[in-house]
């Protein structure tokens, strides 16, 4: 199969799935079922993402120390040609426990072309944006409380005596043919069970 219907087909696979979740579906017994098999596994995958993360980076295990909470995004796929889309579920958690489960959305147009997939994790610093995220019908990243994403330069000069800001984002597990990844403009919403 040539690698240009690859990548159309998963595109439009990207895009069938993004409108399936963001559809409104009646629940079933059967839905419930898989559902709740869907929130083991994110919360499976997200656990062990904050754990590699926190292995990895001593900034964001020092950042979450101090957090009130964090909305963790294991996995996010993103897929591209001139228009492209980001998608992954993820969720919300206080300390060690579970408080929510979000979908993380992305659009974007212009000359793109690949697939890639990365994880992100947002560490919500003070109750206001705690209560930001989980009241609005929809967070998007650049509007509202303030995120730094944290990359090597800022981590460097990053302690928790300088923690001044909203939320602190760590994008990591970067994987595919497409380059940079930037979460501005991402939109994060609650998953209602």
């Amino acid at each position: 199969m040539n690698r240009p219907y690859q990548l159309q087909r998963l595109v439009a696979s990207l895009s069938v799935a993004t409108l399936l979740a963001a559809a409104s579906i009646a629940p079933t017994a059967t839905f419930s079922t898989a559902r709740a098999a869907e929130t083991n596994e994110i919360d499976q995958n997200s656990k062990a993402a904050l754990e590699s993360l926190y292995a990895s980076n001593p900034s964001a295990k020092a950042i979450s120390e101090k957090a009130r909470a964090v909305l963790v995004f294991p996995s996010i796929v993103k897929a591209g040609l001139v228009f492209g889309a980001a998608y992954g579920e993820g969720e919300m958690r206080m300390g060690s426990q579970v408080v929510g489960y979000y979908n993380s959305f992305t659009g974007s147009w212009g000359l793109q072309a690949g697939a890639q997939s990365y994880g992100y994790a947002v560490f919500l610093m003070t109750d206001e944006a705690v209560e930001y995220v989980r009241d609005t019908a929809g967070w998007e990243i650049g509007v509202g409380p303030t995120v730094v994403v944290v990359n090597e330069g800022v981590a460097k000069n990053l302690s928790t005596s300088t923690l001044k800001e909203d939320a602190y984002a760590f994008i990591f597990d970067q994987q595919g043919l497409m380059a940079g990844v930037s979460i501005e403009g991402t939109k994060i919403t609650k998953i209602h069970e």
